[in-house]
């Protein structure tokens, strides 16, 4: 009488379409595969003595000025080595030089950090207002005007002209009146240009923003395992800690190459996009945790094996997790074809990120747990799951 219904009660468990398992080491061998690239360029980084760090580090990290130029004359992609020739020749060698297309509403950027002004009357030197001047204080004639804002005052006496080509300058810090030199430079064989923007970052502050990013991941490791600790179990956290170790990985990995490649640089954003796909991956693997842990506990009076627990597990909520991600990834891919250029990189960040999160939480982190489990077990994997007698 015991085998019929040791035999319905297996029935009444459905182990799902797809046994991961079974499948483990496929699964496994996928995040090596992709992981391995990302290990090549990081160490490639490191080892690179214009880089010497495991991405490319943008002016937030190491220090230095970024230039917005707007050319009134089209620049195309080969006049990029004159301009670099140019910044060459002063001793801001390794500068990043980019071509943006102009953003609407430019001449109206323009006239607010003043660089132009809407009237057709040139401003009388008393009444332009020089970006360099603090809000709260009121520049009088009689104090003396820096180079920056004898610059932009003597931009904004210019008449407005239109914007035809950005381009983008990350360089070492600018000294003294280089940046005005360079620019004349730029304007006896370009024409006028108009600038956008310029911001300069300290040595010693780009230091103290690596350091603090660095700490806020470490820290947000240590609350994430402190966490799955006392909501799950010790082997729930180090299984999930694998995972998002995998997405970072993964993540670092891909922007090492696009920095070796495409030059592109991390700032201040990559850091919070780190900490948002890691916040991102730790809410699906709790899902799938969760479901386990309930799993287990319905089905711990019949003797189910664990493996079996989460593959069930894993085939309840992987609609829910893609789902979710799904919906993510089309709001991130908007943001990435339609938003600005400034997040292009922070929105590609979590968009890898995203995707490397929820494949580690459903084939990563789950199949790291019930190999935990099932350690010990003679051939799991080779034994259909058998239901204890009840």
């Amino acid at each position: 009488m015991s085998k019929p219904a040791s035999a319905e009660s297996q029935l009444a468990i459905k182990d799902g379409l797809l046994n991961v398992f079974k499948f483990r080491w496929l699964f496994i061998g996928i995040s090596l595969l992709f992981l391995v690239p990302g290990v090549y360029f990081i160490v490639s980084n490191m080892v690179d003595p214009e880089i010497q760090a495991p991405v490319r580090l943008g002016i937030d990290f190491r220090g230095g000025t970024l230039l917005e130029y707007g050319f009134s004359k089209p620049v195309s992609q080969p006049d990029v080595s004159n301009i670099r020739e140019v910044f060459d020749a002063h001793g801001y060698t390794g500068s990043v030089i980019q071509i943006q297309q102009p953003r609407l509403g430019i001449n109206k950027h323009a006239v607010e950090i003043g660089a132009t002004q809407p009237e057709s009357k040139p401003a009388a030197p008393e009444t332009a207002a020089p970006i360099a001047a603090k809000p709260e204080t009121d520049k009088t004639p009689a104090q003396k005007a820096t180079p920056e804002t004898e610059v932009l005052q003597t931009e904004a006496g210019k008449a407005e002209s239109g914007v035809a080509t950005i381009v983008s300058i990350r360089s070492k810090q600018l000294q003294g009146q280089d940046d005005v030199i360079i620019r004349k430079e730029l304007e006896s064989k370009y024409g006028h240009i108009t600038v956008l923007q310029k911001n300069s970052i300290g040595p010693a502050l780009a230091k103290e923003l690596l350091s603090n990013g660095l700490l806020a991941l470490v820290m947000a490791y240590i609350l994430i395992v402190g966490y799955l600790t006392i909501r799950f179990q010790f082997d729930f956290a180090v299984c999930a800690m694998a995972a998002l170790i995998h997405d970072t990985i993964f993540l670092i990995g891909m922007f090492a190459m696009f920095g070796k490649l495409f030059h592109t640089e991390v700032d201040s954003l990559f850091i919070t996009a780190v900490l948002t796909v890691v916040g991102f991956s730790v809410h699906d693997t709790i899902v799938v945790f969760d479901r386990i842990r309930e799993n287990n506990r319905l089905y711990f009076t019949k003797k189910v094996p664990f493996v079996t627990i989460v593959n069930m597990s894993v085939n309840q909520t992987m609609a829910r997790s893609i789902n979710t991600s799904m919906t993510a990834l089309l709001t991130m891919l908007a943001l990435y074809f339609f938003g600005g250029e400034t997040t292009k990189d922070f929105v590609l960040a979590i968009i890898i990120g995203i995707a490397a999160g929820t494949y580690s939480s459903i084939f990563n982190a789950s199949v790291l747990l019930a190999m935990w489990r099932n350690r010990g077990v003679a051939s799991p994997a080779s034994k259909a799951p058998v239901a204890a007698t009840v």
